[in-house]
């Protein structure tokens, strides 16, 4: 899947950088990063897309949660230049053609949410909890969710959105 990189030195010693290709929210993108650059800088830095958040930068409280190939990850513990040829879906992916994802209204509807940062990484988190099809009970998707972090408080609006979306069979990225 990914293909063999290339360090290229330059010749005033300025710092090496690597050609990354990625797919993100359904765009294909190259980007040029240094070896040490996480998903999420890449993803904030280089592309703008804002919408993931850095909270704990040591994959702690999970708001930096995105889907690579289908799958959650805590973006700031993964580099950028792993995820060569990777599709990633961050919170601004989700929805499609204008209208929110199912788990984007359930959020709204449910009042899942108060400062609101952590959301982006929930609502990935869910997606892909979603996805995964191992949560069946309440207690199982707290469990399996237990890896984002809502400093409000939240968890029962959060846990109602995912139930709302999980019912109705919807939320699939």
């Amino acid at each position: 899947m990914a293909r063999a990189q290339k360090l290229q030195q330059p010749a005033d010693g300025a710092r090496a950088k690597i050609s990354v290709a990625l797919t993100v929210n359904g765009v294909s993108r190259t980007l040029r990063v240094a070896p040490w650059t996480s998903l999420l800088d890449a993803l904030r830095d280089h592309l703008d897309l804002t919408g993931t958040k850095k909270g704990c930068d040591h994959g702690q409280c999970g708001a930096c949660t995105v889907l690579v190939d289908g799958r959650r990850i805590n973006s700031c513990l993964t580099l950028a230049v792993m995820k060569d040829g990777a599709t990633i879906t961050t919170v601004e992916g989700l929805a499609k053609d204008g209208a929110l994802h199912p788990l984007q209204q359930a959020f709204i509807d449910h009042d899942a949410f108060q400062c609101g940062y952590c959301t982006p990484g929930q609502i990935c988190s869910a997606a892909g909890l979603i996805a995964e099809g191992n949560a069946k009970t309440a207690d199982e998707i707290r469990e399996l969710m237990s890896g984002n972090i809502c400093r409000c408080g939240a968890y029962p609006n959060i846990l109602a959105a995912i139930q709302q979306v999980m019912a109705a069979g919807g939320g699939k990225p």
